[in-house]
């Protein structure tokens, strides 16, 4: 998983009571016939906000974003946009823009003409589209650029263009469909940093959809994971990693393994659970406030849990398990490795290669430790 980059301090305005919100989705509805494809839906997205919609296919995130632009209407509930109410109105009258998954960018047109299209159906004087357009060139670094035609761009070049020609208009909202999803790997996460920049020059509230997790966690303030039309989870990219409220959210961001058991004991800073697919007991270092015997999984994310050939030191069986190496994914600055535990469950734990690769202590089929502090867990009950 991508780690979070360091963004500007600033106060964070979800956290602050006296705060309004810039875009409110009030129990939002949309069904097509039979089929619900956002189900009562509230949400409130802040002033400066890069907030990502995340979800797999078919869990409303594009449709619920469709309706933020006008280009659907909900079956019920409302939408406000800077405290005006968004119903009725049409597309081009809200304070929005939308950059499209295909750029849709015009190909008779140079870079500068695309970018400056918006500017002249409104009617903006000659000079302003001149200057605003090579502003927004700079700030892409698509300057040197203005002329040439979108077959002669690269893909990232291309987006970037798309993106000039969004913020031109200067929208209060910018939504941004799936924006990154036709360029290679190496180039996304670039991308993905320069967006960031942008945004938070410019100060304009961007809500994308993505299904790519890596990328929500890289770009955005919160994040709202969707599921079947409906919000599973809203919370800072740490707060949705690192403490998932479901089962569900916990399998989606990122890599995890989820041990079902029992509680054995239950105290306002700890939990005790018994695990036997761990073939341990878990300690975790939270309450949980469930009663006793209540079933449970303890969730551990691959990079909290080490392995080692010896038992540690002064372990107290807790959080201990013992298995086999099964697998291992070599990825250069780190390894995965699959451990099957006695009881069959399938453990994933991922480890820095501090050393050459053939200098690795653990190889497979060795029989090993699987070890883990009580902070390293989540209890999940549903």
């Amino acid at each position: 998983m991508t780690a979070h980059p360091s963004r500007k301090s600033k106060p964070d305005p979800w956290r602050d009571p006296a705060e309004a919100p810039y875009l409110r989705i009030e129990r939002v509805t949309k069904a097509f016939g039979d089929f619900t494809a956002v189900d009562d839906v509230s949400l409130d997205i802040y002033r400066g906000e890069f907030f990502s919609l995340l979800g797999g296919s078919g869990s409303g995130k594009t449709t619920l974003l469709r309706m933020l632009a006008g280009f659907e209407t909900p079956s019920s509930g409302r939408i406000f946009i800077d405290g005006a109410d968004m119903s009725g109105i049409p597309p081009y009258e809200r304070p929005v823009n939308m950059m499209f998954q295909s750029y849709a960018l015009f190909p008779h047109m140079t870079v500068e003409q695309n970018v400056a299209f918006g500017l002249k159906q409104d009617r903006v004087p000659k000079q302003q589209i001149r200057s605003r357009v090579a502003e927004m060139l700079d700030l892409v670094q698509l300057g040197r650029f203005a002329g040439r035609k979108p077959h002669q761009l690269s893909g990232g070049q291309r987006q970037r263009v798309a993106l000039a020609r969004s913020l031109v208009k200067r929208p209060k909202l910018l939504l941004l469909d799936e924006p990154l999803g036709a360029l290679d790997r190496k180039l996304r996460e670039q991308t993905q940093f320069e967006l960031v920049n942008i945004q938070e020059q410019l100060g304009i509230t961007f809500v994308i959809v993505t299904h790519d997790q890596e990328e929500a966690m890289t770009m955005s303030s919160r994040i709202a994971v969707m599921r079947e039309g409906a919000i599973a989870q809203v919370g800072t990219p740490g707060e949705v990693y690192e403490y998932p409220n479901s089962r569900y959210v916990a399998g989606f961001i990122g890599s995890v393994t989820q041990f079902e058991g029992r509680v054995v004991e239950d105290g306002p800073d700890h939990v005790v659970v018994s695990s036997p697919e761990a073939g341990c007991d878990l300690h975790v270092g939270h309450g949980a406030a469930v009663p006793i015997g209540t079933q449970v999984w303890v969730a551990v994310r691959p990079e909290k849990m080490a392995l080692s050939h010896q038992q540690p030191a002064g372990c107290d069986g807790r959080n201990l398990a013992r298995g086999v190496v099964r697998e291992i994914a070599y990825l250069g600055n780190m390894s995965t490795y699959l451990v099957e535990l006695a009881s069959g469950t399938r453990v994933r734990v991922t480890m820095p290669n501090v050393g050459r690769m053939t200098e690795m202590p653990i190889t497979w089929d060795d029989e090993v430790w699987v070890h883990w502090r009580p902070s390293a867990g989540v209890v999940l009950t549903r």
